[in-house]
């Protein structure tokens, strides 16, 4: 196996998960973001930094004992 294969294989994965209601806009902006400091400090190569996003509904969230779908603020 080459040097530069096991480097990107090194590269890490990420699972982000969030309530929904950002933008593709906002998300993209954010798994470039995610990237570029990926690549900056571990090395490697863009396409060998996975971003897994996964929506959240607020009513599959709870924080304290109470729903975000139940928060005034």
């Amino acid at each position: 196996m080459s040097s530069q294969r096991a480097k990107e294989q090194d590269m890490p994965t990420y699972h982000i998960e969030m309530m929904e209601g950002r933008t593709v806009e906002q998300k993209k902006k954010l798994v470039e973001e995610i990237t570029r400091v990926s690549v900056e400090i571990l090395g490697g190569s863009p396409e060998s930094v996975d971003i897994l996003i996964t929506d959240v509904k607020r009513e599959n969230w709870a924080t304290g004992g109470k729903l975000w779908l139940e928060r005034t603020s």
